[in-house]
């Protein structure tokens, strides 16, 4: 039967399946890592008191590029180059979501409008990343090689939506609401064609490295084009909803102690 616990079996199974995606996954992370440093050292006077919380979802993603790359060290594997096509994070900047690498390089101040960019982004990308593991949390939350893993990552990508979900909703308070909302649908709108593209892509590699028959890369393919119609006809609205988290403050306490997996 063809499942999502199948298909991540099968890459789990497989050294250069597993490779490919613990590599594509810690790029990902790693770059977040050092979006979110730039921006809490460029944050606005304004917002100063973002600063600390932005850097420590930074400190996480680069904790996350560890702990995926730790996988594969224990395995004896190599970081895999990353396919460009399958690049989530180039791919959405590429269509002018989130904060430019070009203008976070610049020793220059951010402005709120800025903020609000950087907040909507990661409102709508952390969504999607919760909700991947916790996917993986049901899967392979009790699995003994990758089970803390997965519940880490997981836990900490929930605090991350939930802390952006209050920021925004702090902002529209001050006054921003519209232009939050404005973006929060620019963002949700490019974020699911992106995600389509990249996950045809990631499964066009996966499919020639588990020697997949073309009926069921058909049936895979024609899974993520369904997916994505569902969310152009509204799924996409679950990415732009703001509402007071359970937890709060989720970035602003320390961190769960805890050692690090890697």
């Amino acid at each position: 039967m063809l499942s999502a616990k199948s298909l991540f079996q099968e890459i789990l199974d497989s050294d250069e399946a597993f490779r490919l995606f613990c590599s594509i996954a810690a790029g990902g992370e790693a770059q977040g890592g050092w979006e979110n440093g730039r921006i809490a050292a460029l944050v606005p006077a304004g917002l100063r008191a973002l600063g600390p919380k932005i850097a420590r979802h930074g400190a996480d993603e680069n904790k996350h590029g560890r702990i995926f790359n730790a996988l594969l060290k224990q395995r004896g594997l190599m970081p895999a180059q990353v396919p460009p096509e399958t690049d989530y994070t180039l791919l959405l900047e590429r269509r002018g979501i989130g904060l430019a690498h070009e203008r976070l390089s610049r020793e220059v101040p951010l402005c709120d409008r800025d903020v609000i960019v950087y907040l909507a982004h990661s409102r709508v990308t952390e969504q999607r990343a919760s909700e991947q593991m916790r996917q993986l949390l049901r899967i392979f939350g009790d699995h003994p090689a990758l089970g803390r893993a997965v519940r880490m990552i997981s836990r900490d990508e929930d605090d991350h939506l939930a802390y952006c979900h209050e920021e925004l909703l702090r902002l529209a308070a001050a006054g921003h609401g519209r232009t939050i909302q404005t973006v929060l649908r620019e963002c949700a709108l490019a974020e699911i064609r992106v995600y389509r593209d990249v996950s045809l892509a990631v499964m066009r590699h996966m499919g020639t490295l588990l020697h997949w028959s073309r009926p069921k890369a058909a049936l895979l393919a024609a899974g993520i084009h369904a997916a994505y119609a569902y969310e152009r006809l509204g799924g996409w609205r679950r990415m732009v909803s703001l509402r007071q988290p359970a937890r709060r403050d989720a970035l602003g306490t320390p961190p769960v102690p805890e050692a690090e997996y890697a």
